[in-house]
């Protein structure tokens, strides 16, 4: 993969000065521009290394996948000179984004804090799992892997110790991120998460027995007795002290005198937050959690199998709005609940994610788009390792059969983990490896289900787009597209032709407006292309719109910036709505005016429906009245690869 070609790619499509700023995740480059119709999607969509782009909540998302997005990204910043933004600056810029609301932000909001620490929660987690397959007997015999090997022992010790290290010290990562995201300074936001998890603090149930026994477990602060509890392994409390901490250090770097800003500053703020995090915060959001968690542990508890099947199945509508990202501070709650028994979310999400990626890679023999297919092999393959993005955005949406399809099968695949009640242990790979991060005796439910779901979503594709291909059924929209067959017209001035690309206008040359043609006029008359109603008739009579009776969308522009003319040296003979026949004449201009005027006289004509058509080709170099000039192909009938979502 060249990666300097992906991002001059890019910076051309998107336009150098269209950038306003930049980020990257795991799989795309979200991109805040200034328009995003100036982007030319032809140009992206054509580069075999750009999986796909989606357009979400004020963000143009390009996805590359994972393992060459970061490369991408750090070019992209280094030629177009894209600084990072603050966080308050970023926040102003979804303030403006109309589209924007509190609870997306607050989805937002969650990912930008738990996006940096989920590698090490998930490293954490498979180490645990590892961990516990060595440590388990009956999985390999009638002993563990330890007792058989006891010379291994300090080598899987040592791997519980990393493993169980992220999980321990959550607080600390949480406050990091957390404070980084609110402005503040990250390093006094992961000192109160590493004081929260004090070792002499006793954890949440070791209070209780603590307290069973008679053991005092209370602090006197101002003479109230105050519970020490340990919050190792909790989200909440970490992430709204560290808000209230970057509200407080503002104000303080605000009011403090420069001279006492560097001692005092850090001093206060990490005393009073410090207080005020073991004192309120702390118990409050812990009870508040409590009751959330409570609440969605009874609806799980209460809809069964019936409510894994609906997670299941709106799984993916989740991840095509960016709502999943909240779902780590859900599990990992989850997790520090012991007596809940485990994740029961986490095994949901793997055979939704499974779904999709059986579903993708059912597109390699559905397709007979090359593109396509080879987009869906690496894309398919992503998913099955749990990174779905690429399959989601790059493929099943954009064909939209597989996406609903996966969807299906991953209700049905829900209702099996339901039934077998299987959680996961540890937060790990939504993929197929996720058989690590359940208990050991969940692993045959979990991988037969696991199976379950990517063949469902295969072969349910597989079935549904061979049978539109065999013209058995089809959407509305391709027994639309089908019906325009295949069609030629003919030019509506005499001339040279050229490629659109070759213009002088940057709209037309880019393609942004569509495919097609360019002529570079010999006299003044300008003709109908096609039979067809005349969609668009300018007052300034120098651009005409017409849709074809076979359904195609062509604009006919005569010339470079001539709208400027105002009508000057123009004449129309036709008005929105008539009908017209192949031939007849629209209008006229003065070929030889216009260019004394100083203006480019280059017709174009356009296919502004281009993503209906398989092929558009230019003809003829040099045509006259009644010459061909292109000619357009529609999809193979009930191909839906080479069909637009």
């Amino acid at each position: 993969m060249d990666y300097e070609k992906i991002a001059d790619v890019i910076i051309s499509a998107v336009g150098k000065n269209n950038f306003i700023a930049a980020s990257h995740c795991a799989t795309r480059i979200r991109l805040i521009v200034k328009n995003v119709s100036k982007i030319n999607q032809t140009k992206l969509d054509d580069n075999p290394d750009i999986k796909g782009t989606v357009y979400i909540d004020g963000q143009y998302q390009i996805i590359i996948g994972p393992g060459h997005v970061d490369h991408v990204y750090s070019l992209l910043i280094a030629k177009t000179h894209l600084k990072e933004m603050t966080p308050d600056e970023i926040k102003k810029i979804k303030v403006d984004d109309k589209k924007s609301n509190l609870f997306v932000q607050f989805i937002k909001l969650m990912a930008d804090i738990f996006i940096p620490v989920i590698p090490a929660i998930v490293a954490g987690g498979l180490l645990i799992s590892l961990y516990t397959i060595l440590t388990t007997p009956h999985l390999f015999g009638s002993a563990s892997v330890v007792q058989n090997f006891p010379q291994i022992r300090g080598l899987v010790g040592l791997m519980q110790l990393l493993g169980m290290t992220p999980y321990v010290f959550l607080p600390a990562l949480i406050g990091y991120t957390a404070t980084k995201r609110f402005g503040g300074t990250p390093y006094l936001g992961a000192l109160i998460g590493m004081a929260m998890i004090m070792p002499h603090i006793i954890s949440g149930g070791g209070l209780n027995l603590a307290l069973d026994a008679g053991r005092s477990t209370y602090a006197q602060i101002f003479g109230t007795p105050l519970k020490s509890i340990n919050y190792q392994g909790q989200v909440f409390p970490a992430i709204v002290i560290s808000w209230l901490l970057s509200i407080f250090e503002k104000y303080l770097k605000k009011y403090m005198p420069s001279s006492m800003n560097y001692i005092f500053t850090p001093l206060l703020t990490l005393f009073t937050m410090g207080t005020f995090a073991f004192v309120a915060v702390g118990p409050l959001i812990t009870y508040l959690s409590n009751v959330i968690l409570a609440g969605a542990v009874f609806l799980y508890n209460f809809s069964g199998f019936l409510g894994s099947a609906v997670l299941g199945a709106l799984y993916p509508l989740l991840v095509i709005t960016g709502l999943q990202q909240s779902l780590p501070a859900i599990e990992t709650q989850i997790l520090s609940n012991h007596s809940l028994g485990g994740d029961f979310i986490f095994p949901i999400v793997t055979v939704a994610n499974l779904a999709q990626a059986g579903a993708c890679l059912a597109v390699l023999f559905t397709s007979k788009n090359k593109k396509q297919r080879g987009v869906a092999s690496s894309a398919g393959f992503s998913a099955l390792m749990g990174i779905t993005e690429p399959a989601i955005f790059g493929v099943n949406l954009k064909l939209r059969y597989p996406f609903y399809c996966g969807m299906i099968a991953s209700g049905i695949a829900g209702i099996f983990i339901g039934i077998y009640d299987v959680v996961g242990q540890t937060l790990g790979v939504t993929g197929i490896i996720g058989f690590l991060s359940v208990s050991s005796g969940d692993y045959l439910p979990f991988i037969a289900t696991s199976l379950l779901s990517i063949v469902l979503g295969f072969s349910i594709t597989l079935v549904y787009g061979k049978s539109v291909a065999l013209n058995k059924k089809k959407t509305f929209k391709e027994v639309a597209t089908s019906m325009l067959g295949t069609e030629t017209l003919t030019t509506p001035v005499s001339g040279n032709v050229i490629n659109l690309t070759d213009t002088n206008d940057e709209v037309f040359s880019s393609e942004l407006m569509g495919k097609g043609a360019a002529i570079e006029p010999t006299d003044d008359n300008v003709y109908a292309v096609a039979d067809g109603t005349i969609t668009v008739a300018y007052p300034t009579k120098h651009a005409y719109g017409l849709k074809t009776k076979n359904g195609a969308e062509v604009l006919v522009h005569l010339g470079i910036n001539t709208v400027n003319l105002q009508g000057k040296y123009f004449t129309s003979n036709v008005k929105q709505g008539d009908e017209v026949k192949q031939g007849d004449l629209l209008g006229t201009f003065d070929l030889d005016q216009i260019k004394k005027e100083g203006y480019d006289p280059t017709v174009m004509v356009v296919i502004t429906n281009t993503a209906s058509y398989s092929n558009i080709e230019k003809t003829n170099e040099e045509v006259a009245k009644g010459n061909t000039i292109l000619q357009l192909t529609t999809p193979e009938a009930g191909d839906p690869s080479l069909v637009s979502a």
